[in-house]
This record gives structure tokens, sequence and C-alpha cells, in this order.
């Protein structure tokens, strides 16, 4: 029964995700058949998007990173408080 769900969701959700024919023409190659919706209007959008990326994946980097080791070690940090709860 679960395996007949996540393979309709999956279907459905493959489906859904491919751009229609019109939208398809309007894209530029890079695009075609990923993106709905009129294509980048100009190369400052390309700029803008990889902007966006790069700042997302420094994000995730030094979230990572401060998640695995936050290397906060002095006895008075707020943390403390929790952690030696009594």
């Amino acid at each position: 029964m679960k395996k007949s769900i996540y393979t309709v969701l999956l279907a459905a959700f493959s489906v859904a995700t491919y751009a229609c024919p019109m939208c398809e023409k309007q894209q530029p190659k890079i695009l075609r058949g990923i993106a709905h919706g009129a294509g980048p209007e100009s190369n400052l959008d390309y700029v803008i998007v990889w902007g966006m990326v790069a700042f997302v994946v420094i994000t995730l980097f030094y979230a990572l990173k401060y998640l695995i080791k936050p290397k906060e070690n002095n006895d008075d940090h707020i943390k403390r408080t929790i952690i030696n709860f009594e």
C-alpha cells in the first residue's frame, strides 16, 4: 500500500515539474524544459539568481559548520543554563 502511494505521488510530482510546451519556447536553451513562465529578460537576472545561489550555499555551509562544531567552550555561555539545568 505504501509503495503504491509513494509511486503515485512521485509520478504526479515528476509530471508537474516539467514545463509546458508554450513555456518551453519562451525559455533560453539552458532552462528549456525545466522552468515555467517567461524567461530571464536580461543578463542582470542571471547575476541576481547566481548571487542568491552563492548566498544560500554560503549560509548552508556555515549553518552546518556551527551545528556540527559550535566551538563554544565558555562556562558562562547561555547554553550552559540549559545543559547544566538542575
